[in-house]
């Protein structure tokens, strides 16, 4: 064959990148979707020939749907069906007044709906299983509501509360047009469209919210204010980011300790309340003609010439380029010293939420940049609304369990009032604000107090599943590595959850509750996902419904803990007592009589001390504090918070999730290999094959180091022989027992012998080194006699 004078080409024409994202990420796309938790209920508007479905999450939820006309007057035939019940659950919940029943109750009366007269539609039960649907066409337009009613769980039962997911798929294009926004926050006192590559100026009062909200998704917008006062003196002095920057020591501003934002005389102007992106920008300035010229689009419309356009009505001289707090402007700052930035984050309806802490003038702007990913290649709108200070909003940040889940803004736990009045130094920690230390004391006596006495931690953020069914038993002894088969009633025990690979989703303690009932308690709502996926892939009989919003926990620590218990717990004769209750074991009780609030107690901990661990429902939580802290106010308790925990967890060699493991670490590697029963366990399990391959062939070990320098060393510093490096620090904590530094690391198999001398790299790794020694994993009681005592 004669060579071809043209060249080999690709047959047909080109394909589209392949990018695969969350689905709300889809601009437009006329299908909306909500999460109605437990114990909840919504309101939306709906018109006709929308296609709403209403699907049982987690299984085993009561929902009750109804309808109303634009009238106000309720007709299920709106939905094309009859009612079938009063909607009771429903008025049993707006009676209940919990979290967002007040502004539910506002909509109904906004619209004239009167649910005494009310017709609903009842749909599923306690055995519905997980993921079912009920669908419905849409009639006539009008309001939908939607309620996952239900009664409080008791402690030792498994009737939790779960999520229905309401979809709706919108009939009309120029409905999604006109309803590109959710519901406001309250009654705005400003609805401001910024145009799409343009600005606008508007005035805030001091106390006010400031709600900036991106329209479609992955579209930067740039903010700026000023003191209204300042600029009545004729002082132009903005808000400065690097001022704020410094003070807060963050990158950005963000809800809790460090959110304000400053002018360069370090009066403060805004402080962030909300956040449901959490990836902002403020170094680099707003786009300037300087930036589109020096990239070869000379002309370009810009943020800054926007900017003075803008505030030209308000007295303020034009700049060349401004400095601006650039919200949803996905940056970073690369290992060289490069600033990058990449699409956003920010999905449709993000927002973030600001308060005025003067008179402010300010500007937002709808950043016009199409020449690279900042905007995700698609120009769209900003929105600002404005709030009376007289309304209330909670700090938060948005938390997702999986990239498709619908965000939850932070929460308060059940024992905050009683925390809260104790410090005010807390820390958002997986969707739940907690006390960082207490103001009384600070971790060091915090430390000793468990040490030596008792300390008392809100560890209500571990997610809890309650699996029941069946086949409950063989879903558990399929995902975890323990042996649960050999569990009794009334056990705990801890484990390792793997993937196929050995790398671990998770850790954490499996209750038995019964011969089909298990409460698996561990870090990471992904677990409960995990779970549900193998359940339905393997087609087993089982259910797994999270009840992390029914059951909060304190931890009860220390030496003195079992007395402090015994004072206050009631238990049946036919359940242990206090004095009885064993290692991993687990008691149904009561708070202080027979007839006080029900609890599960088990002797579990996160100390290295002996310890207890108390789950209550929510209702219950500051009767159940204040017990524990009147009890042991002679035995020398103190409130413990995060800072002091994690020096007691790492100095018993006790793992943390992101520090000491991930999904890249296997149970050996990560210093449980006593979870992976390979010789005894009978059964298969996910994860077995590859957990034996790595164990016979180990390449890195989890070990305890003793640093010889007060330096501080912490997660991440890269670890030596040499000038080769053969390992890094995972966690890190000064022993106010042992009076040194003490590290968790993870090391080649080749340096990993107790004694072996490495040195701890700081700065760039070689320019500052700490020597180091490897010790046993565990400083404090490796043993573990404390805990067993």
């Amino acid at each position: 064959m004669l060579d071809s004078p043209y060249p080999r080409v690709i047959p047909g024409p080109p394909r589209p990148s392949q990018i695969l994202t969350p689905r709300d990420l889809q601009r437009k796309s006329g299908i909306e979707r909500y999460e109605v938790p437990g114990g909840g209920a919504l309101l939306v508007e709906i018109d006709v020939g929308d296609q709403v479905t209403v699907m049982n999450a987690e299984g085993g939820q009561l929902a009750e749907v109804l309808a109303a006309d634009a009238s106000g007057v309720i007709d299920p035939m709106i939905l094309g069906v009859a009612g079938d019940c009063t909607g009771e659950g429903l008025k049993a919940l707006i009676q209940a007044g919990g979290s967002g029943m007040a502004r539910l109750r506002a909509g109904l009366v906004r619209r004239g709906i009167d649910l005494g007269r009310a017709r609903a539609l009842r749909l599923f039960g306690a055995e519905t299983p997980a993921r079912a649907e009920a669908g419905f066409a849409v009639q006539r337009k009008g309001s939908l509501i939607l309620a996952a009613p239900g009664a409080a769980m008791s402690p030792h039962g498994q009737d939790t509360l779960t999520p229905l997911i309401l979809t709706i798929r919108r009939a009309d294009p120029a409905w999604v047009a006109l309803h590109d926004l959710p519901e406001p926050l309250a009654e705005p006192t400003l609805d401001l469209r910024i145009k799409s590559a343009t600005a606008r100026a508007y005035h805030v009062k001091a106390g006010d919210y400031i709600q900036i909200l991106d329209v479609d998704g992955r579209q930067c917008t740039d903010f700026q204010c000023f003191s209204a006062r300042k600029l009545d003196r004729g002082i132009e002095h903005a808000l400065d980011v690097t001022t704020s920057r410094t003070l807060m020591g963050h990158a950005y501003s963000m809800p809790g300790l460090h959110a304000k934002y400053y002018d360069q005389d370090f009066e403060p102007l805004i402080e962030v309340v909300r956040d449901t992106v959490g990836r902002h920008d403020a170094f680099a300035m707003a786009c300037a003609s300087k930036y589109y010229d020096d990239i070869g689009y000379p002309g370009h419309v810009n943020c800054s010439d926007n900017f003075n356009r803008a505030l030209q009505s308000c007295g303020v001289s034009p700049r060349a380029g401004w400095m601006a707090v650039n919200l949803f402007f996905n940056t970073a700052i690369d290992a060289h010293g490069v600033l990058i930035s990449d699409e956003p984050w920010s999905r449709p309806g993000d927002y973030v939420l600001f308060r005025a802490l003067t008179d402010v003038v300010c500007v937002s702007s709808a950043c016009p940049d199409d020449t690279s990913p900042a905007n995700g290649w698609y120009l769209s709108d900003i929105h600002v609304r404005t709030y009376s200070g007289a309304e209330t909003f909670s700090r938060a940040t948005a938390w997702r369990a999986t990239p498709d889940a619908e965000p939850k803004m932070t929460q308060e736990t059940a024992f905050h009032p009683a925390t809260s009045a104790r410090t005010r130094n807390m820390v958002e920690y997986r969707g739940y604000w907690l006390p960082n230390a207490y103001a009384a004391a600070g971790p060091i006596e915090e430390y000793w107090a468990c040490r030596q006495a008792a300390v008392a931690i809100d560890l209500s953020p571990l997610r809890k599943f309650e699996v029941t069914g069946p086949d409950a038993e063989a879903l558990m002894q399929w995902t975890l590595t323990r042996d649960v088969k050999k569990l009794a009633v009334g056990q705990v025990v801890y484990s390792a959850m793997c993937y196929e690979h050995g790398g671990m989703i998770d850790d954490g303690t499996l209750f038995r509750l019964g011969r089909d009932n298990f409460r698996w308690i561990g870090g990471d709502d992904f677990g409960g996902v995990w779970l549900r996926q193998q359940a339905e892939k393997l087609g087993l009989k089982v259910m797994v419904r999270s009840s992390t919003d029914q059951l909060h926990n304190l931890a009860v620590q220390g030496p003195n803990s079992r007395e402090i218990l015994r004072r206050i717990i009631w238990t049946a004769p036919a359940q242990a007592s206090i004095e009885e209750l064993g290692w991993f074991r687990h008691t149904v009780a009561r708070l202080g009589t027979p007839a006080g609030a029900p609890l599960v107690v088990s002797r579990t901990g996160y100390t290295g001390e002996l310890g207890y661990e108390i789950f209550c429902h929510p209702k219950d939580a500051v009767a159940v504090y204040d017990a524990v802290m009147e009890a042991g106010a002679d035995l020398g308790i103190r409130p413990m918070g995060l800072l002091g925990l994690d020096m007691v967890r790492i100095e018993a060699g006790l793992i943390f999730a992101g520090y000491d493991f991930s999904d890249e670490t296997d149970p050996f590697e990560a210093g449980i290999g006593f979870t992976v029963p390979l010789k005894t366990k009978p059964d298969d399990f996910i994860g077995r094959d590859a957990l034996i391959r790595r164990k016979e062939h180990p390449s890195r070990k989890f070990v305890g180091l003793e640093i010889d320098a007060a330096t501080d060393v912490g997660h991440g510093d890269c670890l030596h022989v040499g000038r080769a490096q053969i390992g890094v620090v995972c966690s890190a904590m000064r022993s106010p027992l042992l009076g040194k530094q003490i590290a968790l690391a993870r090391v080649d198999v080749a340096h990993a012998e107790v004694g072996t001398a490495l040195e701890v790299g700081k700065l760039d790794g070689h320019q500052k080194r700490l020597p180091a020694t490897i010790t046993a994993l565990s400083a404090y009681d490796p043993k573990k006699t404390r805990p067993q005592s």
